[in-house]
C-alpha cells in the first residue's frame, strides 16, 4: 500500500499569511496546499491578485491543489453562475488545479427529486465554466442532517448522468463521511480527501460540528486511519489535506508541531 501524500488546507492556520503558510508546509515536507476564499484579511478576500498568489507558490515551489470553495453551488442562479466564473478564473490564474463545490447546508433543497434535480442543473451549468478554466470541480457532500447533498453516491450518479466524469470529482471528507453514515467510498471518483479528527468524547455524532474538528490523534473518534487505509488500498492516490476548524487548533503557537504529530501518528498507525 502506498504511503499517504499530505496537504494543508489554509484552515490549519487561517490567520497565517499565504507565503508563511506555504513555508510552514515546506518545513514539514508538504508541497500541496488548499487556499480559501472565506478568510477575512487573507488571500483571496483581502484583494490579493491571483498572479501574486501564483508567484508566492512558484517562489516556494509548491502546488495549489484547490480553492475552497464555491458555496451553495447546487442552488444554481445567475448570481451563482457569476460567482463560479469569477472563482474559476481566479483558480486558473493562480495555478490552482480545482475548485471545491460546497452544497446548500441550511435545511432547504433537501426534498427527494428536488435535491437530485438541483444538483444536475448546477453540474450542467458548471461544466463549461470549469472546462474553459481547465480546472476540476470537487463536489463535497456534507454529512450534516440539514444538508442538501449528504450522499457521495448521489453525487456520483449526478456526475455520470451529465457526462461529467472528466470534469468533476468527489471530496471525501472523513468527518462528513462519518456524519452521513454512508459506508461506501468511491476511490476512482475521489479527487481530494479532507482529514480532521474529533477527540471530544462527550459529543454525539449527530451533534458534531466544525468547531469539534481537530488534528488526527490517538483520541480520534472518526476512524480516520481506517478511512485512509481503505482509500489507499482501493487505489486512491491523491492528497490527504488537513482541514481542522477547531478554535483550539487555530490558537496554537506550534502549528508545525501539531501537523507533524498528526502525520507521524497516521503513518505509524497505518
Amino acid at each position: 500500500m502506498a504511503a499517504p501524500t499530505f496537504a494543508l488546507n489554509h484552515m490549519v492556520a487561517p490567520q497565517m499569511p499565504l507565503g508563511a503558510f506555504f513555508k510552514l508546509g515546506k518545513t514539514l515536507g508538504i508541497n500541496q496546499f488548499e487556499i480559501r476564499n472565506d478568510l477575512t484579511g487573507n488571500a483571496i478576500l483581502d484583494g490579493t491578485s491571483p498572479y501574486q498568489v501564483c508567484e508566492l507558490a512558484a517562489g516556494e515551489g509548491v502546488e495549489i491543489i484547490s480553492i475552497n470553495a464555491l458555496q451553495r453551488f447546487n442552488e444554481w442562479t445567475p448570481a451563482r453562475e457569476e460567482e463560479a466564473r469569477s472563482l474559476a478564473t481566479y483558480a486558473a490564474a493562480c495555478g490552482a488545479k480545482a475548485l471545491v463545490l460546497v452544497p446548500v447546508n441550511d435545511g432547504t433543497g433537501k426534498l427527494e427529486g428536488e435535491r437530485q434535480g438541483n444538483l444536475r442543473v448546477a453540474l450542467k451549468g458548471l461544466k463549461p465554466i470549469l472546462e474553459q478554466a481547465s480546472i476540476i470541480g470537487l463536489v463535497e457532500p456534507l454529512g450534516f442532517q440539514i444538508c442538501s447533498l449528504r450522499s457521495k453516491k448521489e453525487a456520483v450518479d449526478a456526475i455520470q448522468a451529465i457526462n461529467g466524469t472528466d470534469r468533476f470529482k468527489l471530496v471525501h471528507d472523513t468527518f462528513h463521511h462519518v456524519l452521513a453514515g454512508e459506508p461506501d467510498v468511491f476511490p476512482a471518483m475521489t479527487g481530494l480527501v479532507h482529514i480532521s479528527g474529533v477527540d471530544d468524547g462527550q459529543v454525539s455524532v449527530d451533534d458534531m460540528r466544525d468547531p469539534h474538528r481537530v488534528m488526527v490523534t490517538a483520541g480520534d473518534r472518526l476512524a480516520n486511519v481506517a478511512q485512509i487505509r481503505a482509500l489507499l488500498a482501493q487505489g486512491y492516490a491523491g492528497p490527504f489535506s488537513f482541514e481542522p476548524f477547531s478554535p483550539a487548533v487555530h490558537a496554537t503557537t506550534d502549528v508545525a508541531g501539531l501537523v507533524k504529530g498528526s502525520m507521524d501518528f497516521i503513518r505509524e498507525t497505518l
